[in-house]
């Protein structure tokens, strides 16, 4: 208990605006290395491929609030929203990249490849779903739909976070132990969420029985 309680005191402590600060190095490190010449042979998949995995691994860090305050009791849950933000921000990033460098703005082949590629009808389906989460991702949404309502909109997210798991799995076009090793993750801890809500839900209706 005594290192949990130091845990959250330290926790306390930290100002939310760190979290951004620390979450936007990342993307200083993609710009260095890109204006330094070390992206490889083709820059720009490298940095879609950058941007969309740190998107992954800020998703997995916004999914795990929850269980480390249920299992280990220390409590992150003010830094939730800071994650979820930088999540979208990296997704955004991904997907500005794919249109800009990527396709070029060439509308009409950037629709064919929404139709006809798998991986990229997938990613899009992901990123539309983020798209009302992320809107509601302020506490006037809270008040303007209500909990109950602002709950349910943002439970789009785990939807969201498997669609972008599967969609960096298969961008990648062979069985990959890192992407494989995000898959992995971003289920065991929708499963343990998706668990965690049906055994809320059960025991909120057993107190009103």
């Amino acid at each position: 208990m005594a290192v949990t309680d130091t845990l959250n005191r330290s926790a306390r402590a930290i100002p939310v605006w760190v979290i951004y600060i620390l979450g936007i190095l990342p993307l200083a490190y993609i710009i260095f290395a890109t204006f330094a010449g070390a992206m490889g042979m083709d820059p720009v998949k490298t940095i879609e491929h950058e941007l969309g995995q740190y998107a992954i691994i800020f998703f997995i860090l916004t999914l795990t609030i929850t269980p480390i305050r249920q299992l280990a009791g220390v409590n992150l849950i003010r830094f939730r929203r800071s994650l979820g933000h930088l999540t979208f921000f990296y997704v955004f990033l991904h997907l500005l990249v794919w249109l800009g460098l990527d396709m070029q703005l060439q509308w009409g082949q950037m629709w064919t490849d929404i139709l006809k590629r798998p991986y990229i009808t997938i990613g899009m389906v992901g990123f539309v779903l983020l798209l009302p989460v992320m809107a509601t991702s302020n506490d006037t949404s809270i008040r303007r739909l209500g909990a109950a309502s602002w709950r349910k909109v943002q439970k789009l997210v785990y939807p969201a976070i498997f669609l972008g798991a599967l969609h960096y799995v298969m961008v990648q076009k062979v069985w990959e132990a890192e992407s494989m090793i995000y898959m992995g993750i971003v289920l065991v801890l929708l499963v343990y969420r998706l668990r965690s809500l049906k055994l809320g839900a059960l025991l909120k209706k057993n107190r009103s029985a």
